[in-house]
């Protein structure tokens, strides 16, 4: 790398986004504008920065080195990102959203659910896992771009983090969404760019996509045995049915990510910014086109890197990162790109972490702020915003994590954050759009089962989380509590339709006994 080039390329970048991030400060005047935009933002801006939000450091250089591990299996993922998470999303859930935000008067996630089921508890328990359980995911998205510094700029890991760190933090303290918003569309853009380059010099690096595709297929000998026998059946097929290769990706990676992608809070944020539903249906053709190139380029080009590898070194992806997904990519871009394109996908990465974590940490501060400390009375502490607190917290906490999470995390870290949400937000977020029936009580069994029996599944039954948390061991004597397949069935299979039921059980048998006491009451009177 050419610093003399690489820096001058930082400060002209950081100043751009600088400027944005300033910009949204001058534009921030009122709590409705830090919090939700003043519900005014142009629909492409909404677009891009729901994509960036979306598509983090995870999704590039996490999920990245997983494609580069099962294959191209986890294109099913970028078809769930793009049909639920953009079309659903947009057109279903986000004209709700936005429209129950406006009339409700809500400015944050957990504030739109409590208003709506007339539920401070709601409000609180909902705020409260954010706060508490989000730093894990922002602790991911800082990971991955740590190591993207370390491995392509040889910068030291512990400076990349703190440096990611506060840059995010300064801006979101300063502009809240408004400053978040512009700042994911500016690196939005980037990140396109740098995506389509990338998936474009990698198939001409193995000589086009149908030579990468046979040539991909030819090297089956080349799987590890201990993949092979756990159902790994090459990189263009998919794991064998039913093995614990295919459960891992079916149920952890493509389901979990895929289908918690609707109830991921941080996304939801962005439907209540707009200020009808013409700017959501405007926004799904370049909320679409984003997702593609940004998921589905990186499962792609995981895939072929193994060729590429092999016919560089002989060796496969896996075997050249020492066994830490995590890594492959960006020693796939060290080994592959010309000079010009690492300054490019340095900004591209770069791009990719400050949307996601600004967005992560916006949404904690607000989590704190509005939707915990508020509800307590508590609208300042020592004379400073609550969100603004939380903010500061959030950075902190992600940091900590960041240095206690181990190696290859990237990818499973991202499914258990995108799992417990779907298990505990979506039956109630369906719920309180499209069922009257759906009450108060029904919406809190359900949430608190369905995050319970989550987190329960990820501490003692799947056994890539217990056996690493290792509580089940020290409690139990062993590192899971189940035995095959249920230690590699991801929780969001059995803790959704749990948390589904729930509410829907609870909502009927609560909705009875409030018409038979409205009844009584009536006879009274009469």
């Amino acid at each position: 790398m050419n610093f003399a080039v690489l820096i001058p390329l930082l400060i002209l970048y950081l100043s751009l986004m600088s400027g944005l991030a300033y910009y949204g400060y001058k534009k921030t005047r009122t709590e409705a504008d830090y919090l939700v935009g003043g519900r005014d933002t142009h629909p492409v801006i909404m677009a891009l920065s729901y994509g960036a939000t979306f598509t983090s450091t995870a999704s590039l250089i996490g999920f990245g080195g997983v494609a580069a591990m099962y294959g191209f299996g986890l294109m099913w993922l970028a078809c769930l990102n793009i049909f639920l998470g953009v079309f659903i999303a947009f057109a279903l859930f986000g004209t709700r959203i936005r429209k129950s935000s406006a009339d409700l008067g809500a400015h944050t996630f957990s504030d739109l659910l409590g208003k709506r089921y007339h539920s401070k508890f709601i409000t609180v328990f909902s705020g409260a896992v954010i706060f508490l359980f989000m730093p894990a995911y922002t602790s991911i998205v800082l990971v991955g771009g740590g190591r993207f510094l370390q491995e392509t700029l040889g910068l030291n890991y512990n400076a990349g983090l703190l440096i990611l760190a506060i840059i995010v933090g300064f801006y979101v303290i300063g502009g809240g969404i408004k400053a978040v918003m512009y700042t994911d569309a500016f690196a939005a853009v980037v990140m396109l760019i740098g995506m389509a380059v990338f998936l474009f010099m990698s198939y001409q690096a193995v000589g086009g996509v149908m030579e990468g595709h046979n040539g991909l297929s030819s090297l089956k000998n080349m799987i590890p045995e201990a993949l092979v026998e756990q159902g790994h059946r090459g990189w263009t097929a998919m794991p064998e049915t039913g093995s614990p290769i295919w459960w891992s990706l079916v149920s952890t990676i493509i389901m979990g990510v895929g289908i918690g992608v609707l109830a991921q809070p941080q996304l939801t944020m962005r439907f209540m910014t707009v200020k009808d539903n013409n700017a959501l249906y405007r926004s799904v053709l370049v909320g679409g086109v984003f997702i593609f190139f940004m998921t589905g380029a990186a499962f792609m080009i995981g895939p072929i890197s193994n060729l590429y590898f092999y016919n560089t070194s002989g060796e496969i992806s896996l075997s050249n990162a020492n066994g830490n997904v995590d890594v492959i990519i960006p020693m796939f871009i060290s080994a592959l790109m010309p000079e010009w394109f690492v300054y490019l996908f340095t900004l591209t990465l770069l791009s990719a972490a400050i949307s996601t974590i600004s967005s992560l940490i916006h949404l904690q501060g607000s989590a704190f702020g509005e939707d915990i400390l508020k509800n307590f009375g508590i609208k300042s502490v020592l004379g400073i915003d609550g969100s603004r607190i939380g903010v500061i917290i959030g950075v902190v906490a992600a940091v900590i994590l960041s240095y206690i999470l181990p190696g290859g995390i990237i990818a499973q870290a991202t499914a258990f954050w995108f799992g417990i949400c779907a298990a505990g937000f979506l039956p109630t977020m369906i719920g309180a759009f499209y069922w009257k029936g759906s009450t108060k009580q029904g919406a809190q069994a359900s949430m608190i089962a369905g995050f319970l029996v989550s987190i329960i599944g990820f501490l003692f039954l799947h056994e890539k989380e217990a056996a690493a948390i290792g509580l089940s061991k020290v409690l139990f004597g062993k590192n899971t509590l189940s035995i095959y397949p249920l230690t590699h069935i991801d929780p969001l299979f059995y803790a959704l339709p749990l948390s589904a039921v729930i509410f829907i059980v609870v909502s009927l048998m609560t909705k009875t006994r409030s018409n038979e006491m409205d009844a009584s009451k009536a006879s009274e009177v009469g």
